[in-house]
């Protein structure tokens, strides 16, 4: 049955309170801004502004509910994300919510997802130039009965809550290697002859002028720059020729750890100890340990030439700098200006044998993720159109 979009869901127009009123602003209540969610990950959990309940009252925004979806409706137009907890939001989106016994909500956001896809596919640019209330009435919606809406939901649901889990356990993993990192190389804590944590146990530190700061005696400092050995040459992916499957992952500066796949073998780079990428635009680092290919401008790859300091160390050095001071640069130069500290051999050793069980698990639930992700879409359409059914 053909329904307009407007007749079967409700739609929430959102706000923004005062930003010269500071009451308003932070407070517990989360903020939604298109900057917020995107269209690759189903679930938004938060948001990066919060406005108080004097906000809320005094202002046009609203609150939406657990499970209500939001769209972008300026800037990047047609992403949509669900949400995982009630939130407020700027004009810049639209809540929608479907109709009780009309259309499961959770239906309408795989609708929605596969209706932009097909849109894009089309069109080869944007979706919208903007979206506004007349859009809904313009869209016209497909609807089997609500048993089969949500027959189709809870089989694509499975898919996107194990695709959330694995990301989930991927960020404690993380944050497990972070811990380590800093426990043994900032406290410097780390496990001394007899297993206890050297410098809380009395292990000997001395001043180093550098880095203005007592650092292990026998440790050494040394500048990002003159740490960096050079990587065998292959062909860089441009943008346009990212494809969504292919047989190598294309890596490259932005917040994606995957951007997508090329079949180009002479762009493939295979990490025996693996590879820290860089963005010279965006400061994104990432820790890569399995064959892919690089992307094109900004994508910096970096291995360490010093036989103390493994590529998985260097990927967590690098990532504990700010350098967000310089905005809108080429960052790479100041990175390499950078000093950092050059351990024993043996704690550096210890290290990476440690981090490099952690990295194989994420590496594994990354991949897991691709299949996920790519199963879950090449169903959508067909379970939209009515060519495969759920029994």
């Amino acid at each position: 049955m053909s329904e307009k979009l407007s007749d079967v869901v409700t739609i929430i127009s959102g706000g923004t309170p005062k930003t010269s009123v500071k009451e308003f602003w932070d407070g517990n209540i989360d903020w939604l801004a298109v900057a917020d969610f995107n269209s690759s990950n189903r679930y938004v959990s938060s948001a990066s502004k919060k406005i108080t309940e004097l906000g809320l009252n005094n202002s046009n925004t609203k609150m939406l509910e657990k499970g209500d979806l939001i769209i972008s409706a300026r800037g990047t137009v047609g992403a949509i994300a669900q949400l995982t907890k009630p939130m407020a939001f700027n004009q810049s989106c639209f809540g929608l919510r479907g109709k009780k016994n009309k259309l499961d909500t959770d239906y309408l956001y795989y609708w929605l997802k596969n209706y932009v896809d097909v849109l894009l596919n089309k069109s080869q640019g944007s979706v919208f130039n903007t979206i506004n209330l007349s859009t809904f009435d313009d869209i016209k919606i497909e609807l089997p009965s609500i048993a089969d809406q949500r027959k189709i939901s809870n089989l694509l649901t499975l898919l996107d809550d194990k695709i959330e889990i694995n990301n989930q356990i991927n960020q404690e993993l993380e944050a497990m290697a972070k811990t380590l990192y800093d426990y043994w190389f900032v406290q410097f804590d780390f496990p001394d002859q007899n297993g206890k944590p050297y410098k809380s146990s009395g292990g000997k530190m001395v001043y180093n002028p550098e880095l203005k700061r007592e650092i292990p005696e026998g440790w050494g400092v040394e500048s990002v720059g003159n740490l960096l050995d050079k990587v065998t040459k292959a062909e860089k992916i441009e943008n346009n020729s990212i494809e969504f499957i292919g047989e190598i992952p294309v890596i490259d500066q932005s917040q994606k750890y995957i951007a997508g796949f090329t079949n180009n073998e002479n762009a493939i780079l295979q990490p025996q100890d693996g590879h820290v990428i860089f963005g010279d635009h965006t400061r994104v680092v990432k820790y890569i340990n399995f064959d892919y290919a690089r992307g094109a401008d900004g994508t910096q790859v970096l291995i360490s030439n010093n036989e103390n300091i493994s590529n998985v160390l260097l990927y967590h050095m690098i990532e504990d700098f700010d350098l967000s001071n310089y905005g809108y640069a080429r960052h790479f130069k100041f990175l390499k200006e950078k000093t950092v500290i050059v351990p024993d051999k043996e704690v550096s050793s210890k290290f990476e044998t440690q981090a490099n069980v952690i990295y194989e698990k994420i590496k594994n639930n990354i991949f897991e993720n691709q299949e996920l992700t790519q199963l879950r879409d090449w169903l959508l359409p067909m379970l939209m159109n009515g060519q495969v059914k759920v029994e």
